[in-house]
C-alpha cells in the first residue's frame, strides 16, 4: 500500500497543528498580534506564545478567537485535542498517564515534592526549571502540567487521596508570593468533596515510604497499579505482589498522618508564616 499522501502539509501533532492554525488565521486576516490583542481585549503577547506553541491559552480566549475568525468552534476542538495530547509529555510518563486517565480512584504519598495534580503554575515552573528545563521547553511542560489538573477538576472527577510529608510543605519556593499561592491552592483543594488531603508530621519518624513518592491507580478492572518517581526517572509497577507490599506501607503511613481537618489547620498555620508582600 502506498504511503498516505499529505494533502495540507500541516502537522498531525495536536499542539503544533493548533499553533499552525492560529498563525495562518491571523496572517490571513492581515492583523498583527498587537492589533489582535487590541481587538479582543487580551494582552497581545499571549497570542505570540500561543502561535509558538509555548502555551495553549484558556478556553475563553480560544472561544473569542473562534468568534473573531468565524471558525464555528474549530479552534476550540483543536484546543481540546492539544490539551489532551499525551505526546507533550516525556515518553516515560505516557503509559502511566493513559492509566491515570482511566483510573476510578487515586491515592498518593509525597515524600519530597507536591504531585503535579496539586501544583500551581509557579510551583511547577520552579520545580521543572530546577531540573534543567528553560525557555520554550519549560513553558510547554508547565502548560502541559497545568492541563493535567483537569483530571481532578472536571465533572465526575475520581476520588483522590494524598498524604504529604511535612518536608514537602517545609520546602519553600524562592518567591514568597508564589509559595503563598501554592499553600492557598492546597487549602482550597482540601475543601473539595473528591479530594482528601493529609499531612504526615515530621514527628512520625521513619516509615515504609520514607524514600518513595508513589501514586496508586485503581482501574475499572479492579486491578491496582503503582507509579514510583524521583527527579530523573520513574517506574510503573504492575506486579500484584509488589503493589500489595507498597499499599500496606502506604496504609501504615496513613495511620501516622494527621486527620484531614487537622491537616488543613496545619497548612493554614504555615500560610500565616509566609511573609506578605508589603504592597498588598
Amino acid at each position: 500500500m502506498p504511503p498516505r499522501r499529505v494533502i495540507t502539509g500541516r502537522s498531525q501533532e495536536p499542539r503544533r497543528r493548533f499553533a499552525q492554525e492560529l498563525r495562518q488565521l491571523r496572517a490571513g486576516s492581515g492583523a498583527s498580534q498587537r492589533q489582535l490583542g487590541e481587538r479582543l481585549g487580551w494582552d497581545w503577547s499571549l497570542f505570540g506564545k500561543m502561535e509558538k506553541g509555548e502555551t495553549l491559552g484558556g478556553p475563553e480566549v480560544v472561544q473569542a478567537l473562534d468568534q473573531h475568525y468565524g471558525t464555528a468552534g474549530m479552534l476550540l476542538v483543536l484546543w481540546e485535542l492539544a490539551r489532551g495530547d499525551k505526546t507533550q509529555f516525556k515518553e516515560r510518563y505516557r503509559r502511566y498517564m493513559t492509566l491515570e486517565a482511566e483510573a476510578v480512584s487515586l491515592w498518593h504519598f509525597a515524600v519530597s515534592v507536591l504531585p503535579g495534580l496539586l501544583q500551581t503554575r509557579g510551583y511547577a515552573a520552579e520545580l521543572l526549571a530546577s531540573g534543567g528545563l528553560s525557555g520554550g521547553e519549560l513553558a510547554q511542560q508547565v502548560e502541559a502540567r497545568m492541563g493535567r489538573r483537569d483530571l481532578l477538576e472536571a465533572e465526575g472527577a475520581p476520588p483522590f487521596r494524598t498524604i504529604l510529608s511535612d518536608a514537602v510543605l517545609r520546602t519553600l519556593l524562592r518567591d514568597p508570593k508564589e509559595w503563598r499561592e501554592q499553600l492557598q491552592h492546597l487549602v482550597e483543594l482540601s475543601g473539595r468533596p473528591n479530594l482528601t488531603l493529609q499531612v504526615l508530621p515530621q514527628q512520625a519518624g521513619l516509615h515504609g515510604l520514607s524514600t518513595t513518592d508513589v501514586m496508586f491507580l485503581r482501574l475499572h478492572s479492579g486491578r491496582t497499579v503503582a507509579y514510583t518517581e524521583h527527579g530523573y526517572g520513574g517506574e510503573l509497577i504492575e506486579d500484584n505482589a509488589a503493589v500489595e507490599r507498597m499499599q500496606r506501607a502506604c496504609d501504615a503511613t496513613r495511620d501516622l498522618a494527621l486527620s484531614p481537618a487537622a491537616s488543613r489547620k496545619s497548612i493554614l498555620r504555615m500560610l500565616e508564616e509566609v511573609p506578605c508582600d508589603p504592597s498588598t
